[in-house]
């Protein structure tokens, strides 16, 4: 289905898709399902991720620089999931800020890696940290697109 998002509201509501002379209107919210589900992953992951610096035998130091990458990585996936989403919808988005965000998405990833590389930690330990950033960085994605899409579709229905 293609879906094509604009700033501009007009008479039919939502994405057209013609299949055979037939139109589909998109304008549906995400299930509370999806969304709840989306909430549970992020919450899950930050707080096994954040548990398990808790729990290591870390320095203070170290904790801090695997806490202060994890939030990097959060507020880098939604800037990228933001700048996508209002490109896809023809908001002026400058390139600078875009290939920002795109850096600092792939900067947080690349610098978790190596801190777990150089890690003196058990193998099970880097998985369970990698495991948990990823699902957070991938559910902080989703509870964006929710947002988003919940607004977007709301605003079809005021007008």
């Amino acid at each position: 289905m293609e879906y094509k998002f604009s700033n501009e509201v007009t008479e039919e509501k939502g994405v057209e898709h013609t299949e055979n002379n037939k139109t589909v209107v998109f304008d549906q919210k995400p299930t509370p399902a999806f969304t709840g589900a989306s909430w549970v992953a992020l919450m899950a992951g930050i707080v096994a991720f954040c548990i398990g610096l808790f729990n290591t035998e870390m320095q203070l130091n170290e904790k801090g620089y695997y806490f202060t990458i994890l939030l990097f990585g959060l507020f880098s996936a939604v800037s990228v999931q933001k700048n996508v989403r209002d490109k896809l919808e023809g908001l002026s988005v400058t390139e600078m800020y875009y290939g920002i965000s795109w850096f600092a998405a792939l900067a947080s990833i690349t610098l978790l890696v190596i801190g777990l590389w150089n890690a003196d930690l058990d193998l099970s330990e880097k998985g369970f940290y990698s495991m948990s950033f990823l699902l957070s960085l991938f559910s902080a994605i989703a509870v964006q697109k929710n947002t988003r899409d919940k607004k977007y579709i709301d605003s079809l229905k005021e007008k």
